[in-house]
């Protein structure tokens, strides 16, 4: 790694809570109104509706590129017909989206983005309206963001990093990632030699093979590693 001189933040589960609630009752409201001769439980709904979310989201590039609001939608629709539920699907994702916008600010938020004086790129799969309003709702001091929307793709498609890089006019070797999401924040940023620290809130266990990736467990840890980045 070079000198560091930017940081890439994820957003959602990393400077704000996860939607992990309102997923986990949409779920129970698609089991609960499935057809009879379907009787899954709300984790198999969520494994499905899951699946189906990143298969849309994994398509979605450049000219075929879809915002996240309007994937959601489809996914859970799919999902309500696989398990014959007649529930409408924007009605269960409305709490959803509320939350995007005024979601809950982890504890330790505030106290890194003080004590942080590197510039601060936001990078998140979210569509840029809820993000800005998020942002906006707790007043925070995040201006540089780079969304799905803007790069056209989701995480970990390159893109999306490369705009953010970019934005901030630094080398990947310059700049360190910062999230919460293995598939997404991790593996994405680390295929481009972008060095990263997963925020690992809620103790998963780490994977055997993630040998070269700093762990910690919230945001305020992170600051004592960029702090020897720096050196």
């Amino acid at each position: 790694m070079g000198v560091l001189n930017g940081i890439l933040l994820d957003f959602y589960g990393t400077v704000v809570a996860e939607d992990d609630h309102t997923i986990d009752i949409v779920c129970e409201q698609v089991r609960l109104t499935a057809a009879g001769r379907f009787d899954p439980t709300a984790a198999q709904v969520g494994a499905f509706w899951r699946h189906v979310f990143q298969e849309e989201t994994g398509r979605s590039v450049a000219e075929a590129f879809r915002t996240q609001r309007d994937i959601t939608l489809s996914s859970l629709a799919r999902t309500l017909r696989r398990f014959g539920s007649t529930a409408d699907p924007y009605e269960l994702c409305t709490p959803q989206f509320d939350l995007w916008r005024q979601p809950m600010l982890c504890a330790d938020t505030r106290a890194f983005l003080d004590a942080v004086d590197l510039p601060v790129c936001v990078v998140s799969n979210i569509d840029r309206a809820d993000l800005r309003a998020a942002i906006d709702h707790h007043r925070l001091p995040l201006d540089l963001l780079v969304t799905s929307e803007d790069a056209r793709c989701y995480k970990p498609h390159p893109a999306i990093f490369q705009s953010a890089t970019r934005l901030l006019g630094l080398p990947a070797d310059a700049v360190l990632h910062i999230g919460d999401s293995l598939t997404s924040d991790v593996a994405g940023a680390h295929a481009l030699g972008i060095p990263t620290i997963w925020v690992n809130r809620s103790g998963r266990p780490r994977p055997a093979d993630l040998t070269s990736i700093a762990e910690v467990a919230d945001l305020t840890g992170a600051l004592p590693l960029l702090r020897r980045a720096r050196r």
